[in-house]
Order: C-alpha cells, then sequence, then structure tokens
C-alpha cells in the first residue's frame, strides 16, 4: 500500500440522536475507526457501506470502498475492500481487491473486552507498473483487540502482518515483501453521537529482491472527531475527518482523511439484533 493510503483520515459532522432515533435501538458510535481497526463484527441483519478517501499535501490520493456483511449472525464476517490511488502528477487507477474474513472469538460491541482476528486474501487487481498494486497475490493476518476502559473511553489495539511471496515495483523486478504493522487508538465518547478519537500506526516493509533486501518504515499520529446522523428507519451515517501526521521516519508527511459510513438493517442478512444502548446508566462506547 503507498504511503499516502497509509496515512488516510475522516470528514466529519456529528449530529445528536432524537427520541425517534432512541426508540428506534441505537447504540453509540461503533465500527467506525479510521487507521486502527475495531474488534467488533457487523451485528445479524445489519450491513455497512464505508468510503475514504485520503490526500497528501503533495497531492497524491487513495480511496477505499469496503461492504461489510454478517454471515449466519454476528460470530462470522465477509467483507470486500475495493481501492484506487493516484500519485501527484501520475498515474492514477484501481488497486489491489481485498477479500476479508473476520471471527468474532470473544465478546463483541456488547462487552468490554472484544477480540476478532481477521485474514484478508490480496488479489493483484491493480497494476504494479503503473504503481497501482503489489504486482502479486497476497495474504494478510490483523489481530485487533478492543477494551472499554470506561463508559467514556475506549482502545482498539492492533498487530497484523502482510505477505506478498511475489510483490513487483514499477520497474517489473520481483521479490518477496513482508510488512509488519502495529497501532492503538483511544476514542472519547463526548456524546454518543460524537467522538473524539486519536490513532497511532507504525508500519515497516521489508522486501526481499534479488540484489539484496530493502527496508521502509512508517509512523502516523492521526487524531480526528466522528459523528453519527441517526434515522428513525434504522440507517445510521457517520462522516468523520481526520489530520494523519507522520513522526520519525516519517517526519513531514501530512494529509487529510475523509471517512463516510453508511449502516443498515438489511433482510438478507438475517433478523436484527437489538444494540446496547447504555452500560450502567451511562452511554457506552461500542464500536470500527
Amino acid at each position: 500500500m503507498s504511503r499516502s493510503l497509509r496515512l488516510a483520515a475522516l470528514l466529519a459532522a456529528a449530529l445528536a440522536g432524537s427520541p425517534a432515533v432512541a426508540r428506534a435501538g441505537y447504540g453509540p458510535i461503533q465500527d467506525n475507526s479510521f487507521l486502527i481497526e475495531e474488534a467488533y463484527n457487523q451485528e445479524a441483519g445489519v450491513i455497512q457501506h464505508i468510503g475514504t478517501l485520503a490526500r497528501t499535501r503533495s497531492g497524491a490520493w487513495g480511496s477505499s470502498f469496503t461492504e461489510e456483511w454478517p454471515v449466519l449472525g454476528q460470530r462470522n464476517q465477509a467483507s470486500v475492500t475495493f481501492t484506487a490511488s493516484g500519485a501527484a502528477r501520475g498515474e492514477a487507477g484501481l488497486g489491489d481487491l481485498a477479500l476479508n474474513y473476520r471471527l468474532q472469538a470473544i465478546g463483541s460491541g456488547e462487552d468490554r473486552v472484544a477480540f476478532a482476528p481477521r485474514l484478508t486474501v490480496l488479489l493483484p487487481t491493480g497494476d504494479a507498473y503503473r504503481g497501482l498494486g503489489a504486482g502479486g497475490a497476497g495474504v494478510q493476518v490483523n489481530l485487533p483487540l478492543s477494551l472499554e476502559l470506561t463508559s467514556w473511553l475506549v482502545t482498539h489495539v492492533n498487530a497484523g502482518v502482510t505477505y506478498v511471496p511475489s510483490a513487483r515495483d514499477v520497474s517489473g523486478v520481483s521479490g518477496t515483501s513482508t510488512t509488519f504493522a502495529a497501532g492503538d487508538s483511544l476514542m472519547f465518547l463526548a456524546h454518543s453521537n460524537f467522538n473524539l478519537l486519536v490513532e497511532w500506526l507504525y508500519t515497516r516493509t521489508d522486501l526481499a529482491l534479488p540484489g539484496g533486501a530493502r527496508r521502509s518504515e512508517t509512523l502516523t499520529v492521526n487524531p480526528g472527531v466522528r459523528g453519527a446522523i441517526n434515522l428513525a428507519s434504522g440507517l445510521q451515517i457517520v462522516p468523520g475527518l481526520s489530520v494523519p501526521l507522520g513522526v520519525g521516519p516519517s517526519r513531514g508527511e501530512k494529509a487529510i482523511f475523509l471517512y463516510l459510513s453508511f449502516e443498515h438493517p438489511f433482510r438478507m442478512a438475517g433478523p436484527t439484533e437489538q444494540r446496547r444502548t447504555t452500560i450502567e446508566g451511562e452511554p457506552a462506547l461500542s464500536n470500527l
């Protein structure tokens, strides 16, 4: 993935819920993080559509669209992610495709502790010669752990690895690419429908080539906000905004990240489940 995509973030507006929304069973904003993954699968009967757009100061950009569906309940979730990117004054087009499966191994958005490991197959649909893809198929594993520290503060911890055995650069040179990633986030529930957040994400990519090895690192701190617009029909719209800032090996990097999610009941995804709205009388953060 390009550096501009790693630095992505989200554009925001936040509205409080109405009495009609409360009757519809809405809880706090859930699975709407930016760079860090939360450990909450989609509830049964509810699907989510997520779009992101990131743009760096140089004009390079990256975008994604993800479709998330529960599979026979909340324990299993399938999703697909489409990507696209463009250089500041160069090539632009579709990137690689990600097919994702996630298991709700521990807890859910209803619990203080949740763990949901994800396995992803990466398909080389982007043109590596134009800098739009990795050049080969790969696999990714991520281990997101979510901890509700208080009724108004939650943290999400991530650790993962991406392996592409036949990666290819723009010159056509092939090698083995291994990327390690680790990060954490803090979500502050200023209101059930308005959150402040800060994330950090470190990545290290080792590319083994016939003539030797290359290593690249990034470190990003990402402050932002997200809000929810809840409709009585069951539709939740979550816009968000963040400003990813490079530090350490990424010093000087800066971007803007826009996020927009639509989450709603869908009959083909099974019967819906009631969402939690409070914990011990206080609003609670549930979930990405």
